[in-house]
């Protein structure tokens, strides 16, 4: 009898270390990966402030406040490229340490454009090192404040 429960607690001990690990390989599939991804692309968007688009989901990137993105834009918020469909793009340099963005931005604060270069992307967040940027005069934008 003794060599029964022995046997019953050993498979008790088995049956629990296969579940932990079956859970514990479930949740590393299930975990954004670290590492970034890299590609040449093309975007679209909106030049403007960070802040508008992550506090106010009723920015897009054809409506704005021109009034409020030069205020934040003056006050040091970080510029970035609001796609139409929402995605925000911070532009970055290809240098190491980083290298402030802001000159090659400013010119088209307000502005829609093409930017073609390098994209980043870990988990969720978005990046691109803009080797040619263009503005697009034919999309209409309705702007406040003008």
């Amino acid at each position: 009898m003794r060599r029964s429960v022995r046997q019953a607690y050993l498979s008790a001990w088995l049956l629990v270390i296969a579940i932990i690990g079956l859970l514990s390989r479930d949740g590393n599939t299930q975990q954004p990966s670290a590492s970034s991804h890299e590609s040449k692309a093309t975007i679209e968007g909106l030049v403007r402030d960070i802040a508008c688009p992550i506090q106010n989901l009723e920015a897009t990137a054809t409506d704005l406040s021109m009034n409020c993105l030069l205020a934040c834009a003056r006050n040091g918020s970080p510029l970035i490229i609001l796609t139409k469909s929402g995605d925000l793009y911070v532009p970055i340099s290809d240098k190491m340490p980083d290298v402030d963005q802001r000159p090659k931005l400013t010119p088209f604060l307000g502005k829609y454009v093409r930017a073609s270069g390098t994209v980043y992307e870990r988990n969720g967040t978005r990046a691109i090192v803009i080797a040619e940027i263009k503005e697009m005069k034919d999309v209409h934008l309705t702007i406040e404040d003008k």
